[in-house]
């Protein structure tokens, strides 16, 4: 306290960007009223810029297939690569149902922090993937077993697309390897140096994928769909933003306001998209999913996303798709645990909602 005044001296800069927060303008935020075309495009405009993607082509990209497709018993797998910009390969598992006959509907599957996409497969590859197995991240195998087409993808940063910079570079190379610090937080900072973000780059990547899945004959480009868990969520939340292509989305972990998650928590560095409060809060971004259907799942006890948040947000997005006319479009479960995805729980709703 100074000497001359009874107010407190205030040193820690985080308590100075709370309260910050709290009084950011949102201008683009949903104000209870206005729900209109009009509105839901210049959010639209206003989620890609700041999300300052690679500049977007609308031609589909060459895919490559690479090796023998695999019998697995109830499926089939194949791995191929489509180029999302130059310089930027994309590795994907695909698997196909055995039984029925296509042209399939597409699941886009994202993981979170995990190794890489073979945990969508139920692969361990690295020691510590036996603890990524569980929380029943098979997203892959759960998808093509309810008839849809899996297309496993690589994010940025994590799997085959990790940071391959030598460790005498590094100071993070004795850390797990799928420690937040030592997969993706190099390539969100180098990203920013370069006026991108590495959550548009994901984001970019799934446009690129369903430019794709136009080429490729045993997929139903007019039937696309995703599911993400966590950093895979944040993912395919903002995906859903742009691409309007996505007929519905199943996410978890990963959902709340900004003050109540990333904005008091400590969160993983690719969730955080500069100048985002001036324009709008995290659920406020929902207004621009056109005709997505929407399935948030989530954790009671995520220490991540608090459940108080959480609910929050959702009554936020009910507001918004209730004033678009479209009130039956989003829905928000929950498991009894924390940070992961519940399919018991998602599967049936999410199958209800997009049949």
């Amino acid at each position: 306290m100074c000497d001359h005044c009874s107010t407190p001296f205030v040193f820690d800069p985080q308590d100075l960007h709370f309260n910050l927060m709290g009084a950011a303008p949102r201008r683009l935020a949903f104000d209870g009223r206005d729900a209109s075309e009009q509105w839901a495009s210049a959010l639209r405009d206003k989620v890609s810029e700041l999300l300052r993607m690679p500049d977007y082509r609308q031609s589909a990209p060459a895919v490559s297939f690479r090796g023998e497709a695999q019998d697995m018993g109830d499926h089939i797998r194949r791995e191929l690569v489509f180029e999302a910009e130059p310089g930027a390969h994309v590795p994907v598992t695909m698997l196909t149902p055995k039984t029925g006959e296509g042209p399939w509907p597409v699941m886009i599957c994202l993981q979170g922090h995990t190794t890489g996409r073979h945990i969508s497969m139920g692969e361990a590859k690295y020691p510590g993937d036996e603890k990524s197995l569980g929380g029943d991240r098979d997203f892959a195998l759960q998808a093509v077993r309810q008839g849809f087409a899996a297309l496993a993808l690589e994010l940025r940063a994590f799997g085959e697309r990790n940071d391959s910079r030598p460790d005498p570079v590094r100071r993070t190379h004795e850390l797990a390897r799928n420690d937040d610090n030592r997969t993706c937080k190099h390539s969100a900072m180098t990203a920013l140096l370069l006026g991108r973000t590495l959550l548009g780059e994901r984001v970019f990547d799934v446009r690129r994928a369903c430019d794709a899945i136009e080429r490729i004959d045993e997929l139903d480009a007019d039937r696309i769909y995703l599911m993400g868990q966590s950093g895979g969520g944040t993912v395919g939340w903002y995906a859903a933003a742009v691409e309007p292509r996505l007929k519905g989305v199943m996410l978890a972990s990963f959902f709340g306001t900004v003050t109540g998650t990333i904005g008091r928590i400590d969160h993983c560095t690719d969730n955080y998209l500069p100048d985002m409060l001036t324009w709008f809060d995290f659920p406020d971004i929902a207004g621009a999913f056109g005709h997505t259907k929407v399935l948030v799942v989530m954790g009671r006890q995520d220490p991540l996303f608090p459940e108080a948040s959480v609910k929050q947000a959702a009554e936020h997005v009910r507001s918004i798709f209730s004033a678009q006319g479209r009130g039956d479009a989003f829905d928000l479960r929950f498991g009894e645990e924390g940070h992961r995805f519940y399919a018991a729980v998602g599967w049936p709703r999410f199958l209800e909602m997009v049949k």
